[in-house]
Parts: C-alpha cells; sequence; structure tokens
C-alpha cells in the first residue's frame, strides 16, 4: 500500500535501511519507466531518469513527508516529472509546453516495456496513446495504467483539478479518435 510506501522511504532516512530503498526500487522502476518514457520517448533515457529519480531518494535531497493528501507514489512521480522536464531542457529536443507534439514511435512491440502490459487491450491503448498531445497522454496514463486519483494526478502534473477533469474528458475523446482510426471500434472507456 502507498503510505507503507512512505513509512518506508522514512524508515530509509532515518535508520540509512537501504533494503527499504530497495523495496521501493522494485516496486516502482518498471513502472516509473514506463511513465518517463510516455514523456521522453525513448527508453534509455527513461530508464536514466528512472535512476536519477531514485538517486533523488537516496540522497535525501528530496523530502517526503507525510500528509492526507500526498501519496508517496505521488510524491515520487511528480519527482520523476521533474527529472525528466530538467532532462528535456537540457537535450532541447522539445519545447516545454502545453502545446508540445511529440514524434509518434514507430513500432511499440519491439521496446521491452511492453512486457510489462498485460493485455493486447492495453498495447492497444498504449500506442494509441503516443499518438496524444502529452498533456492528454500523461493525465491518461497516471489515470489507467497507474490507477491514480485525479487529485493526486493534479498534483504530479502541477494543474488544479479542474484542468485535470478538462484534459481526461479531451484526452479521452482523442484517444477514441485514434483508436477508431487505428480500426478498434470498442470503447476504451
Amino acid at each position: 500500500m502507498d503510505e507503507n510506501d512512505g513509512r518506508l522511504y522514512v524508515r530509509f532516512l532515518e535508520e540509512n535501511d537501504r533494503e527499504a530503498l530497495g523495496v521501493l526500487y522494485k516496486k516502482y522502476k518498471d513502472k516509473l519507466t514506463l511513465f518517463l518514457y510516455a514523456i521522453v520517448q525513448d527508453h534509455d533515457d527513461a530508464e536514466e531518469l528512472m535512476m536519477e529519480t531514485f538517486s533523488v531518494l537516496a540522497s535525501g535531497s528530496a523530502r517526503y513527508i507525510e500528509t492526507g493528501d500526498a501519496s508517496f507514489k505521488t510524491w515520487l512521480y511528480a519527482i520523476a516529472k521533474n527529472q525528466a522536464r530538467l532532462f528535456l531542457r537540457r537535450k532541447s529536443r522539445y519545447a516545454i509546453s502545453d502545446d508540445d507534439n511529440i514524434e509518434e514511435i514507430a513500432d511499440i512491440n519491439g521496446y521491452p516495456e511492453t512486457l510489462l502490459l498485460d493485455s493486447e487491450r492495453s498495447r492497444i491503448m498504449y500506442k494509441a496513446m503516443h499518438k496524444l498531445a502529452p498533456d492528454y497522454r500523461q493525465v491518461l496514463y497516471l489515470m489507467y495504467f497507474e490507477e491514480l486519483k485525479p487529485e493526486q494526478i493534479s498534483s504530479i502534473m502541477g494543474k488544479n483539478i479542474k484542468q485535470i477533469y478538462n484534459l481526461t474528458t479531451r484526452g479521452k475523446a482523442a484517444l477514441k479518435a485514434v483508436l477508431e482510426k487505428m480500426g478498434d471500434s470498442r470503447s476504451c472507456f
């Protein structure tokens, strides 16, 4: 559970319990890499950013404080997103704005992260989501693949709840259109 993850991290910081950090690493490394991949569009860069995110945790430079409105997972993903934004600025690959159009990947089936996707439907959804605008892709990924609540997504994306609901609605409509173009007429939600 999420609240236990926060306690594990606090235990790592206070007692230098490396095993606690290892448990968190094993639990989040793959999903965090997928999340970062959706932002930077390069698997190697996503893995490196995942490692940098855990380096931030290991250094203790970002402090997690248990509160009622922010889970450890939300906090971790916010750190990862910030790492990705810094990376993109450094690399100047893409301008960071709401109007970004990140290039579509050629073929998702060749990437190792597809092993994490447990069904053909998820693979189709994941591939279709790469055709969406970055904010739509991010909000839908966090909602459906990570099963986060709108409040948590709001915290990660740095947007208010109304913006999250708007992005979700528009993202679903855009995803439905993409799926229909791909020949998948089943309802995705």
